[in-house]
């Protein structure tokens, strides 16, 4: 089966401790060559850094396509977190106020996407993107320890 979508993103976030320390991971195919990003965001929870990783791509693909280009792509998100992706699409409540805030943010980006595609994956499907987060969070322990 032949993929349709233009730009395939995969995300993942993660805390040691929930909350604790975290970071986001980003895998970006079809803008040219593949893109990695990761980033260590301070104390969060596991769902933030989750929300953190997806308002982070979206805001990445547009910086990389154009905000005039995107809109004639599908984009797909994969997400190994059950939680987002049924957020996202509307299938479960947000009821955390920090996730609220999150999801806002998200909505707000979201406009400049008409065709975005959410998929749920195993995790195993996302070890590049979880690869991404932990070698982030074990370079900022390595830098502070204690972390």
């Amino acid at each position: 089966m032949k993929d349709k979508s233009d730009i395939i993103v995969h995300i993942d976030g993660g805390s040691r401790g929930n909350p604790g320390p975290a970071a986001l991971g980003v895998v970006i195919q079809g803008v040219g060559r593949v893109r990695e990003y990761s980033e260590f965001l301070g104390e969060a929870t596991n769902n933030e850094a989750e929300y953190q990783a997806l308002i982070f791509a979206l805001r990445k693909v547009r910086s990389l396509k154009g905000k005039e280009r995107i809109k004639e792509k599908n984009i797909e998100i994969r997400s190994d977190s059950e939680l987002l992706v049924k957020q996202v699409e509307g299938k479960f409540k947000i009821e955390e106020p920090r996730i609220q805030k999150l999801f806002l943010m998200f909505w707000n980006i979201k406009i400049d996407f008409p065709s975005l595609i959410f998929r749920l994956i195993p995790r195993r499907d996302n070890a590049h993107a979880d690869q991404l987060v932990n070698s982030k969070l074990d370079e900022q322990s390595s830098r502070l320890p204690g972390l």
